[in-house]
């Protein structure tokens, strides 16, 4: 009966470490592969937020240029009115 026990015990042993070895390069190869992508996908992303930064200040020149025409046609306005009632 011992011998079956220890039997037993060896085989769950060697099967476990095996599991654990299997685990291992299981987890490696998912490290690996995150690493990779991150790798792959930065320039990308990089690359992304720059473009948005550019639209950010091309969209910041936009408003400003609208703000300074805005201010423009509000003058005209006032010295159309100034201009007709000194007529």
């Amino acid at each position: 009966m011992e011998d079956k026990s220890f039997d037993l015990l060896t085989k769950m042993y060697k099967e476990f470490t095996e599991f654990r070895e299997e685990i291992k390069l299981d987890v490696q190869k998912v490290s690996n592969q995150i690493v990779r992508l991150e790798n792959e996908l930065k320039p990308e992303v990089e690359a992304t937020l720059d473009g948005y930064k550019q639209l950010a200040e091309g969209q910041q020149e936009i408003k400003e240029q609208l703000s300074d025409i805005s201010k423009k046609v509000t003058n005209q306005e006032v010295e159309i009115t100034v201009l007709k009632s000194a007529k």
